[in-house]
């Protein structure tokens, strides 16, 4: 780790991207969608949100089973242009605006690709009785491995100018992509570990959408190493100096979100 770059900061930031992520997700997108359609609320957890949508018309019930996906691809679009707007940024605010794109377009693309390989997920559920449904399930994994490979190279491309030029350009990639990688993924596993539904959900909503849906970020510093293809570019090296607000806010939100999300809230 370079020493202009502090650890628990960026672990505190992560930590707040990756749990807004999730309760965008869950909250805002299938509650929101749920709401929306005229279903009701029964719980949400860091893991799954549950309703009624006794009544509902089928395709109502697809949609908020599409919700929590659209509202994270809603989140990392609004991310990237405040990215792009924020060019003079500090270090932290710019980073976290870089990782919250990053992650919650990851996640997305990562949801799509996963339901259409493995036929399960919310996405099995939006594509269920669609016919051919082989077909539908193709054109799923291939939208989703196409749009995870893009999303990939626009994180790359927006984080490099904030690299450097130096030897250290390589280190200082992983240590911003790997880190926040590992402590998101170790939020959400913790409190799916709480979830009142069973230890199945850890597995395909906790470790899917973080170690899972963002595995892109433990590799794509790798790319990197292709200089013609991503040259070093001259700007401003990222700075994420020790921060007590953002250490403070990554310790209220973790608090929040393993033991208030982890064990769930029934409406």
């Amino acid at each position: 780790m370079t020493r202009d770059v502090s650890r628990p900061t960026l672990v505190a930031i992560a930590v707040v991207a990756f749990a807004l992520a999730n309760v965008v997700h869950e909250g805002v997108g299938h509650g929101g969608a749920c709401l929306l359609a005229g279903g009701r609320a029964l719980s949400l957890s860091a893991v799954h949100f549950d309703s009624d949508l006794e009544g509902l018309a089928p395709t109502a019930r697809k949609w908020v089973a599409a919700g929590g996906t659209l509202a994270n691809l809603a989140l990392g679009l609004l991310a990237g242009a405040a990215l792009l707007a924020a060019r003079g940024a500090p270090g932290p605010g710019r980073f976290f605006l870089w990782l919250s794109m990053t992650a919650n377009l990851l996640q997305a693309a990562g949801y799509w690709l996963f339901s259409g390989v493995g036929n399960i997920g919310d996405w099995a559920a939006v594509v269920g009785g669609w016919t051919p449904h082989w077909a539908f399930r193709l054109g799923l994994a291939a939208l989703g491995g196409a749009a995870y490979w893009a999303v990939v190279l626009l994180s790359l491309h927006e984080l490099s100018p904030l690299l450097g030029t130096g030897s250290g350009r390589l280190q200082r990639a992983v240590s911003l992509t790997v880190i926040p990688y590992l402590a998101g993924g170790i939020l959400y596993v913790a409190a799916g570990l709480l979830n009142p539904v069973g230890a199945r959900l850890v597995l395909i909503s906790a470790a899917a959408a973080s170690f899972g849906g963002t595995s892109g970020m433990a590799w794509m510093a790798q790319l990197l190493r292709n200089e013609r293809r991503f040259p070093p570019l001259d700007g401003p090296t990222l700075l994420i100096p020790r921060s007590v607000p953002w250490l403070v806010a990554g310790v209220a939100v973790t608090l929040l979100f393993v033991l208030v999300l982890g064990p769930g809230i029934r409406f």
